[in-house]
This record gives C-alpha cells, sequence and structure tokens, in this order.
C-alpha cells in the first residue's frame, strides 16, 4: 500500500536537511536550484534516506511547479 508525503520545499539552500514535521510531512531544504527538476530530485533522494527506502520508490505525484509537493513512497 502507498504511503503519501507532503513536503515543503526551500531550494537554493545552504545545505541539503530533511526534518519530519508530522508523519506524512517534510520540510526539505536542497542546495539545488529549480532547474530542470533538479531540486525535486534531491528533494525525493533526501526523502528516501529518511524513509529508509531507495529513491527510485519517492515518486512525484503532484507540484512539479510548486514548493509544496506530494509525493507516493511504494
Amino acid at each position: 500500500m502507498p504511503q503519501w508525503i507532503h513536503a515543503r520545499v526551500h531550494p537554493g539552500a545552504s545545505q541539503d536537511r530533511c526534518e519530519r514535521t508530522a508523519p506524512d510531512r517534510f520540510e526539505v531544504w536542497v542546495r539545488a536550484k529549480p532547474v530542470e527538476g533538479r531540486a525535486t530530485e534531491a528533494v525525493a533522494g533526501l526523502i528516501g534516506q529518511a524513509l529508509h527506502v531507495p529513491a527510485s520508490r519517492v515518486r512525484l505525484r503532484r507540484g512539479a511547479h510548486s514548493r509544496t509537493k506530494l509525493f507516493e513512497v511504494i
């Protein structure tokens, strides 16, 4: 059964950091700029690390051009 994760993203930060604010919510800071999906890829990787799953199991479902994103973890 998939798990849904809401993430508030802060691209262009000075360091990569992922903070869980609720069971299904993360606040994520990434150094990557929001160019060609690089920040979104970095966020998926950090969420995967926090949940102890490979980044390939973290898929963006909503918010490709938004700072608020919805990911599905399969």
